[in-house]
């Protein structure tokens, strides 16, 4: 009994230094993630950050930082609402899931079994496209393929976007390569409606956002209750200053980007993630799920590959890279890491799982810099999977010092390169017609007071007043200098000194993918 009684007693001394000293060390890694996010925002001229980081399924950090407007005094808290863009993306792959497991469909379900008028470019494509070919970004569309149609917030509809996908570009062949869409997601939310008879808006509520008690989630900007103020402003830096951007978290988007979020409620969602689907206070086989464990297997397996840099080599020690369902994936220092973005004009999210640490977080910013939210991820991969010291503020911060220094540089080389004293081949007033594309629809270029003028027919935001480049190359300058997405415009005669079509191309190499102009092909309106 002596033995035993001080075999306790050593026990239960053990027990008391050990707790202390892992409480401590996770109050220590915090600290300097707190430091970490202070020094990005500063860095990165970032007005509002909010983290929640699950560890060991606990919530071990959920806090927010600084306001939610510049200039302002409201604080950004653990419920401030931010958009959380294309981190959506994964919940509609879950409802889908959910869907599976009902046995409604399946991951091999033809789309048009579901949505008869849905139409790729090519016919073969068009009949063999499945469930899981609109989650895979494998399609063979190019990057953001007609993101016009959704961004910046248009008057177009679903029904549109599906009509408007048969005349895309074709940039590969079916299921040969990466390329990142926005638009077969949206079929995907409407996949969801028919099958479910309800809205898309209406299915995420139900099974998603309700059971896991995230209740300050939305579905869409303008379902978030008018008398809750704690929602983030966006954020552009131009010249050096903040401004106020946007305000309905491109609500165009649906099951492809418009949820609205706060790190609180996806902690709860994260949990979920982490638990393959399962749900509650206490976790066993009878516990409620939003997917099977097989479902969640599925998400997180490999669809599409993508290339490795020899710079993530050395640096991540990353062999592989792939999108499976909804998720990025590939292996960091040992481990496999399942993240997304989400960016809208003026915010960035970023969600990370690492499940065989039962570690995950989701970062929430009000700014658009990329920059910052990459580098508060990679400081809390350090804290939290204990990798050797690294300050990524000061790598992103140089990272993109140079990538805006050589951008700049290369306009102005192109500017030197102009014929300056080239002319434009028809009088200016010639130029002014309205322009049709098969996908987008109608461009409106009008003369007046001697200048020529472009408005996008379904986008308000996009109106802008071109000026001569050279010869018969204009360049659209857009009146919101905010959207950083100034475009070449170029009108191509025929042989009778006639417009013949006109293309568009972003001028400058770090405007967001998503203004897609260079898929355009506009042709006068008869």
């Amino acid at each position: 009994m002596k033995l035993l009684s001080g075999a306790l007693i050593s026990l239960t001394l053990i027990l008391s230094l050990v707790i202390p000293v892992q409480a401590s060390s996770v109050v220590d890694k915090n600290i300097k993630i707190e430091q970490a996010i202070t020094q990005a925002m500063s860095t990165f001229q970032v007005p509002g950050v909010a983290v929640a980081i699950i560890k060991n399924n606990k919530v071990v950090m959920s806090k927010g930082f600084g306001v939610i407007e510049h200039g302002k005094s409201a604080k950004v808290t653990s419920d401030t609402l931010f958009g959380i863009a294309s981190n959506t993306k994964a919940m509609t792959v879950a409802l889908l899931a959910n869907l599976v497991d009902e046995g409604k469909l399946t991951w091999k379900t033809k789309v048009i079994d579901i949505i008869p008028e849905f139409q790729m470019p090519n016919a073969y494509v068009t009949s063999q496209f499945t469930i899981t070919d609109l989650l895979a970004h494998n399609s063979g569309l190019g990057l953001g393929a007609g993101d016009l149609m959704i961004w910046p917030h248009t008057t177009t509809t679903n029904d549109d976007v599906i009509k408007g996908i048969k005349h895309l570009p074709v940039v590969s062949s079916f299921r040969s390569e990466f390329a990142y869409d926005n638009l077969l997601y949206i079929v995907a939310g409407e996949v969801i409606a028919r099958i479910t008879g309800q809205s898309w808006n209406e299915v995420i509520q139900e099974r998603i956002f309700t059971p896991l008690g995230m209740n300050n989630t939305s579905a869409a900007f303008s379902l978030i209750e008018k008398k809750n103020t704690n929602v983030a402003r966006a954020h552009v830096p131009l010249n050096g200053k903040l401004n106020v951007v946007g305000g309905n978290f491109i609500e165009r988007f649906g099951a492809a980007a418009s949820v609205a979020s706060s790190v609180n409620d996806m902690g709860l969602w994260l949990q979920a993630q982490l638990n393959q689907g399962a749900y509650g206070a206490k976790l066993d086989e009878k516990s409620p799920r939003l997917f099977s464990a097989k479902q969640s297997r599925t998400m997180w397996k490999a669809q599409t590959l993508r290339s490795v840099s020899e710079i993530e080599t050395q640096q991540d020690k990353t062999h592989f890279s792939a999108y499976g369902l909804g998720w990025f994936m590939k292996d960091y220092h040992g481990v496999k890491l399942l993240h997304h973005g989400g960016g809208i004009l003026g915010m960035v999210s970023k969600v990370v799982l690492v499940p065989e640490e039962d570690l995950a977080m989701v970062i929430l910013t009000n700014q658009q810099s990329s920059f910052a939210v990459d580098a508060i991820y990679h400081q809390i991969l350090n804290e939290y999977l204990e990798l050797p010291k690294k300050d990524w503020i000061a790598y992103y911060h140089t990272k993109q010092t140079t990538k805006t220094a050589k951008e700049q540089s290369r306009l102005a080389k192109a500017a030197d390169s102009v014929h300056k004293n080239s002319a434009h081949s028809l009088v200016l007033r010639e130029y002014a017609q309205t322009y049709v594309d098969d996908w987008y629809g109608e461009i409106h270029i009008t003369f007046k007071n001697n200048k020529l003028h472009m408005q996008f027919g379904n986008t308000p935001e996009l109106k802008g007043t071109l000026e001569h480049y050279q010869h018969n190359t204009f360049i659209v300058r857009w009146h919101d200098k905010t959207l950083k997405a100034d475009a070449f415009v170029n009108f191509n005669l025929n042989e009778d000194g006639g417009i013949n079509y006109v293309t568009m191309k972003a001028v400058s190499r770090a405007t967001d993918f998503s203004f897609d102009f260079h898929d355009l092909k506009l042709v006068p309106k008869n």
